[in-house]
């Protein structure tokens, strides 16, 4: 399955100027590199604006899921929607989405551990239910957001339920690059599976983003990275033959003892 991740800049408060920068990327790279599957990164429409997000923020994923919708079906393509300020009854939430060839929303997904270093919590309600383990094209995808990938508990379970690949969409804190980096790589080879970031980059309130989007192997070698400040389109094909020989050539899951582990 090949690959193609959006790093870009994000116009802060500007959803319909983000919406037509996006449709302009998809369009060149469909006819560019054709991929399988593109990821958009997190909060893509609107930027950590959260003041802002009551008026900002889309009502139940609208109108950006039906614009992803059309772009996947006109193009034949999978998205994995990066995550929006989306309004729901009850608050607003940081939701992930992921969308198949035809168009079809197949899975979404509320971000659980909001981040105290940006204050999501005053603006933006968790969600209360852990991610799951969804399909494109028959392979099985992990999706979290961006603090997430601290958390190692729900990734396990991810890959505990067969998930081949992990997406990660983020607006990563350049102070923390290296952690960025390396939690990534590290999830990869603890859970034997792909790793596939999309990240922002440029500075918003004082907050200058990691960019460094990667494509990580189940082996844990990097395939493809981005720059740090740069708008920029990286792409790789994935094997997904490599994560079954990974888990037979080191078979930490047959080898797992969970009932000694608290």
């Amino acid at each position: 399955m090949k690959f193609s991740l959006f790093q870009m800049d994000i116009i802060p408060g500007d959803p319909k100027a983000n919406r037509e920068r996006v449709q302009t990327w998809i369009e060149n790279e469909m006819n560019k590199n054709h991929p399988d599957t593109i990821v958009l990164p997190e909060m893509w429409t609107t930027g950590y604006t959260l003041p802002e997000l009551d008026q900002l923020a889309d009502d139940h994923g609208n109108p950006t899921i039906p614009f992803l919708q059309q772009l996947a079906n006109k193009f034949n393509v999978n998205i994995i929607g990066g995550s929006i300020a989306n309004k729901k009854h009850d608050g607003i939430y940081n939701s992930a989405f992921a969308i198949n060839r035809a168009g079809e929303l197949i899975y979404e997904y509320d971000k659980v551990h909001l981040v105290p270093m940006l204050d999501e919590p005053s603006y933006l309600q968790g969600g209360n239910q852990a991610p799951e383990v969804f399909e494109l094209d028959g392979l099985k995808f992990g999706l979290i957001i961006c603090y997430d990938l601290r958390f190692p508990e729900i990734i396990r379970s991810l890959a505990l339920d067969g998930a081949q690949v992990l997406c990660v969409v983020a607006e990563w804190p350049e102070a923390r690059t290296a952690h960025w980096q390396h939690l990534q790589v590290a999830r990869a080879i603890e859970n034997q599976m792909y790793v596939v970031s999309s990240n922002r980059i440029g500075t918003y309130n004082n907050t200058e983003f990691a960019g460094c989007s990667m494509i990580t192997d189940p082996w844990g070698d990097i395939l493809a990275k981005a720059s740090q400040d740069k708008e920029e389109t990286i792409a790789s094909s994935l094997d997904l033959e490599k994560v079954k020989e990974v888990r037979q050539n080191v078979p930490i899951f047959s080898s797992r003892v969970p009932h000694l582990y608290k």
